[in-house]
């Protein structure tokens, strides 16, 4: 019985290093992406969850904000995040969620279209919203949460 008890501690000790092991953070970046303008990461894994900051339309070669259209800011911002995620190894296909900050909802229409052409196969589930004002007042901000398989 007392083997038992012991084997038994044993296989937990084990599983609970290994479940902390999984949910230690991992800074991820990449040059390919603008770098961070503040105290904050491009995006971190925990385990297989990688959370991805917000990106506006900032060229990372120049590291210039790039004041376009809506369709041209919501793209290089989709640009932007498709970089970070390919750091970690992963497509927009491994997106499961994603925040959309509008300055005008007006121009909705117009964002789902950029938006719609890089999420093809099984969309990841969307929260829009109308905000008052972005970093260099962008027009839109995404960030994004992503899963490794």
């Amino acid at each position: 019985m007392r083997r038992s008890l012991s084997f038994v501690s044993s296989v937990i000790l084990v599983a609970m290093a290994g479940l902390a092991h999984a949910q230690e953070k991992k800074v991820i970046s990449t040059p390919d992406a603008p770098p961070a303008i503040g105290p904050y990461s491009q995006a971190i894994r925990a385990g297989k969850t990688v959370y991805l900051a917000g990106q506006v339309s900032i060229d990372p070669k120049t590291k210039q904000f790039v004041n376009g259209t809506i369709e041209e800011q919501t793209k290089m911002a989709l640009d932007n995040l498709k970089a970070v995620l390919a750091a970690d190894g992963l497509t927009m296909d491994h997106v499961v969620s994603t925040g959309v900050f509008l300055k005008d909802l007006n121009e909705f229409g117009k964002m789902n279209g950029v938006y719609g052409t890089y999420f093809k196969n099984a969309p990841p589930a969307r929260a829009t919203v109308e905000v008052a004002r972005l970093p260099l007042d962008a027009k839109v901000e995404i960030s994004a949460i992503a899963v490794h398989p």
